[in-house]
C-alpha cells in the first residue's frame, strides 16, 4: 500500500526502495504514517511536500477510524478500540491523556483530549474526569494515555459508571 502511495506521490521515480526505507525506519505502514513530518523528510527520497502528502492521507485515515467507531459498541472488539487509539494518538510527540465517553449501549458520546503533557509526564485530574463524563451523561468512560518514548504503546483502562 505504502509503495502505490508513494508511486502517486512521486511520479517517475521507483518508489519501492523508497517504501522498504521509510518500513525499515518506523516499522509499520501505520507508523510511517503516524511519524512527524521531519522525520519522514529524513528518509532519502521524502521532500516536504511528500512527507506534507503522508500526513494528510494520516489526518484521513483518522477521520475514517473516528467515523467508523462512533455510534457503534465500542468494546465490542478491543482490536478496532486499538487501531481508533493508535492512530488517534499513539504516535504523537507528547503524552496525552485521552478520555472516550460512552453511552449504556458502550456507543461513543465523544472523544476528548483531557490533558497533554511532556514526552514522559500528564497530569490527570479525576475530579475532571467525572465532571465530564457528568456533563455528557457518560455511563462508561475508557481512559487512555501514549508513551511518546517506547513508539505506539497505548494504555487502556475501562470504568463503568453507576
Amino acid at each position: 500500500m505504502l509503495e502505490l502511495l508513494l508511486f502517486r506521490l512521486i511520479p517517475r521515480v521507483d518508489t519501492k526502495p523508497i517504501a522498504k526505507a521509510l518500513i525499515a525506519r518506523f516499522g509499520s505502514l501505520a507508523e510511517v504514517l503516524g511519524a512527524p513530518a521531519s522525520l519522514l523528510e529524513e528518509v532519502k527520497g521524502i521532500g516536504p511536500n511528500v512527507a506534507t502528502d503522508l500526513k494528510v492521507v494520516a489526518a484521513t485515515a483518522q477521520r475514517m477510524a473516528r467515523g467508523e467507531v462512533r455510534g457503534r459498541e465500542v468494546l465490542s472488539n478491543w482490536t478496532q478500540l486499538l487501531d481508533y487509539c493508535r492512530s488517534a494518538m499513539a504516535f504523537e510527540a507528547r503524552e496525552q491523556f485521552r478520555i472516550l465517553f460512552l453511552d449504556k449501549k458502550n456507543g461513543l458520546i465523544a472523544d476528548e483530549v483531557q490533558q497533554t503533557g511532556t514526552v514522559d509526564h500528564t497530569p490527570v485530574y479525576p475530579r475532571e474526569v467525572v465532571k465530564r463524563a457528568l456533563e455528557l451523561s457518560a455511563s462508561a468512560v475508557i481512559l487512555v494515555h501514549n508513551h511518546p518514548t517506547t513508539t505506539s504503546l497505548i494504555t487502556l483502562d475501562h470504568a463503568q459508571l453507576h
